[in-house]
């Protein structure tokens, strides 16, 4: 059986999904759909710590499914900009992971980690696969990638 690695950029995925369809994503229909792909040996879930009740609910409930759930703080600059992402953490994680595993699964549509995911197929001559929200995953992160798996309605609540 494969060993899968899982990283779920839980922003990216949420603000996809709500733009693309005004919907939340389904981990619980992702964890089912994972387990026929392989034996999930890390699953990590990249949040941003905001200490609302439905935030803590929502870590709690990804927890519960299988996924360790890594936070960072919320930083609201004095500009009024904000900052919470985790491409660097989720890079440095897929790196470390890749020569313990046959398959990398990203859950993201940032054109920022196509190399990254090429890097997972030509340094470690691992399968690298995307789950992403067609009409908003970069199309050079498709195309970095040996398959893209479309976030439609049926991995949506």
């Amino acid at each position: 059986m494969k060993k899968i690695a899982v990283f779920a950029d839980v922003q990216n995925i949420y603000y996809t999904t709500r733009q693309a369809y005004g919907r939340q994503f389904n981990y619980r229909k992702l964890w089912q759909q994972l387990q026929y792909m392989g034996d999930v040996v890390v699953a990590n879930a990249y949040a941003i710590r905001r200490d609302d009740d439905q935030q803590i609910k929502f870590q709690d409930a990804l927890r519960h499914i299988g996924f360790e759930v890594k936070l960072k703080p919320y930083i609201q600059r004095s500009d009024g900009s904000t900052k919470g992402d985790w491409d660097v953490g989720i890079a440095i994680d897929v790196m470390e992971m890749a020569p313990e595993v046959d398959t990398i699964i990203l859950l993201s549509g940032d054109g920022d980690f196509d190399l990254l995911m090429n890097k997972v197929r030509e340094r470690y001559s691992k399968e690298a696969i995307v789950f992403g929200v067609p009409m908003l995953t970069a199309n050079s992160l498709i195309n970095s990638v040996d398959q893209f798996i479309r976030i439609e309605e049926d991995l949506l609540l």
